[in-house]
């Protein structure tokens, strides 16, 4: 169990919840290209390869191999313009991806300098269960969690109390 410093909040709560659901040992299939949280889930006893930074929305080739345990997605599916092909596409039979939540105060995230860093969708929970429903998901787990920030004013006063973070872990539904 590594027990070291997180960086994020957020790489705490997510490793959590990958430990209660999907224990290591296990392969993982991390969407997007290998990152800083890749080595916390390498230290727990997971292998993880990642994607190549192909564009997922033309191209789900990397997600239909076989031999591969565990798909995790986190913060990818809102970049994406059709999540549900991805979705779809997946032959692993287990499912653990994090979105970040819409904010009814805050408009989608774009970034000023990266034009591909955007979001396309800033889902609601419900939402977000209903794609994973349609693409042959069973959600077996889930939690929301915020994103305080180390700022003044209304919105991250807001930020203290509104979740920013869903994960899931999700199931494939046999025959679909």
């Amino acid at each position: 169990m590594y027990e070291g410093n997180f960086p994020h909040q957020r790489y705490q709560k997510t490793l959590e919840f990958l430990r209660e659901n999907t224990p290591a040992p296990s392969n993982i299939l991390d969407l997007g290209v290998r990152n800083p949280f890749v080595e916390f889930m390498e230290k727990e006893g997971y292998t993880v390869s990642n994607t190549s930074g192909e564009d997922l929305d033309f191209n789900t080739e990397a997600v239909q191999k076989e031999g591969i345990q565990i798909v995790t997605a986190f913060e990818i599916f809102e970049h994406l313009v059709a999540p549900f092909n991805v979705l779809r596409d997946i032959k692993a039979d287990k499912l653990v991806a994090s979105i970040p939540l819409k904010l009814w105060f805050s408009p989608a995230y774009r970034s000023k300098t990266d034009p591909w860093d955007r979001h396309y969708h800033e889902f609601e929970d419900w939402q977000f269960d209903w794609l994973l429903e349609k693409a042959g998901w069973e959600i077996k787990a889930r939690n929301k969690w915020t994103h305080p920030v180390k700022k003044i004013g209304l919105r991250p006063l807001l930020r203290l109390f509104t979740p920013r973070y869903y994960i899931v872990y999700a199931e494939r539904i046999k025959n679909s």
